[in-house]
C-alpha cells in the first residue's frame, strides 16, 4: 500500500483550501442566482481551466478542443447582456451583481484548481495509483471542509441550519436527508473529477463537467418554472455545439490510423545502417 508523502499531503492540503474558498464563492454566488443562469456561468470554468492547464502541465490543444473551449466560454458570456432580466424577485440589482460576479470567481478558482491537482500528480515524487487518489480525495475535502466549517462558526451559520429546517416547505426530515445526500454527491463529483485526472487529463475533467450543463438547464426550466430568455439560448446552442466539436475531435484522434511515413521509416533504418557499416 502507497502512504502519501508529506510533499504531497501538503500540496493536496493547500488545493483544499483553496477548494474550501471555490466552495464560499460558488455557494453564495447559486444562492442570488436563477439555477439556470449560475450554471452556465459555472461553464465559463472550461476556459479558465484550458489556460491554466496549458501553462501548468503543457496541455496540448487541438482545432477541435480550442473551438470547444471558445464556444463553451462565450456561450457562458453571452449571458452577461441583460443580466438584470432573470433576477429573482426581491433581490435588489447590488445582490444580484454580487452573485453574478462571485460565481464568475468560482469558475476561476475551480478551473485553477483541476490543473494545479494534475500538476501535483507530475510533481509528487512517488507513483500515483488509484488508492493513492483516494487518499488525495479524503485531505483535499478534509481541508476544504475545515476551511468551510471555520466561516460558519465564525458567521453563526449552523445555528441557523435549525431554522431552516423548520421553515423547509417539504418538512425538516426531508431538508435533513436532502442534506446528507448532497454533500454523498459531492464527494463522488469530487473522487470522479480528480479520478479523470489521473487517469486522463485536467481538461478532460473540465470538459466532463461542463456536460452537465445541458442536463442542468433543461431541469431548472422544468422544476423550477425559471424563465428561459434568448441569451440562455444562445449560450446553451454554443455549449451544445462545443460538446460536439471536442468529441468529434476525440473521435476522429481515436480513428486516425496509425501509418508510419516514409521519412519516419528512414529515421527508423538509419541506425541499421550505421550500424552495419562499423
Amino acid at each position: 500500500m502507497i502512504y502519501m508523502r508529506p510533499r504531497l499531503f501538503f500540496a493536496t492540503a493547500f488545493i483544499g483550501i483553496i477548494t474550501g474558498l471555490d466552495d464560499y464563492f460558488y455557494a453564495y454566488g447559486v444562492a442570488r442566482l436563477p439555477v439556470s443562469t449560475s450554471s452556465l456561468i459555472i461553464a465559463s470554468q472550461l476556459g479558465f481551466t484550458a489556460f491554466f492547464a496549458y501553462f501548468l502541465v503543457k496541455q496540448k490543444f487541438t482545432p477541435y478542443s480550442i473551438n470547444a473551449v471558445v464556444l463553451l466560454t462565450i456561450g457562458a458570456g453571452v449571458l452577461a447582456l441583460h443580466t438584470d432580466s432573470d433576477r429573482p424577485k426581491g433581490e435588489t440589482k447590488k445582490e444580484y451583481m454580487l452573485g453574478f460576479v462571485m460565481t464568475v470567481v468560482a469558475a476561476f478558482l475551480y478551473g485553477f484548481v483541476l490543473p494545479l491537482i494534475e500538476f501535483t500528480y507530475n510533481k509528487a515524487k512517488q507513483a500515483i495509483t488509484y488508492t493513492l487518489v483516494l487518499e488525495v480525495n479524503m485531505v483535499m475535502c478534509l481541508f476544504a471542509t475545515i476551511f468551510c466549517a471555520v466561516g460558519m462558526i465564525v458567521n453563526n451559520d449552523f445555528k441557523v441550519i435549525p431554522r431552516e429546517a423548520t421553515e423547509f416547505g417539504l418538512g425538516e426530515t426531508k431538508y435533513y436527508i436532502i442534506l446528507c445526500a448532497s454533500a454523498l454527491i459531492w464527494q463522488c463529483f469530487f473522487l470522479g473529477a480528480i479520478g479523470v485526472i489521473f487517469c486522463a487529463s485536467s481538461l478532460l475533467s473540465g470538459i466532463i463537467i461542463a456536460v452537465l450543463l445541458p442536463v442542468t438547464e433543461a431541469l431548472a426550466v422544468v422544476f423550477y418554472k425559471e424563465k428561459f430568455q434568448a441569451e440562455k439560448g444562445v449560450a446553451l446552442v454554443l455549449s451544445l455545439w462545443g460538446f460536439a466539436s471536442y468529441f468529434y475531435g476525440e473521435y476522429k484522434s481515436a480513428n486516425k490510423p496509425k501509418d508510419i511515413t516514409e521519412s519516419t521509416k528512414q529515421s527508423m533504418e538509419l541506425p541499421l545502417s550505421d550500424h552495419s557499416r562499423v
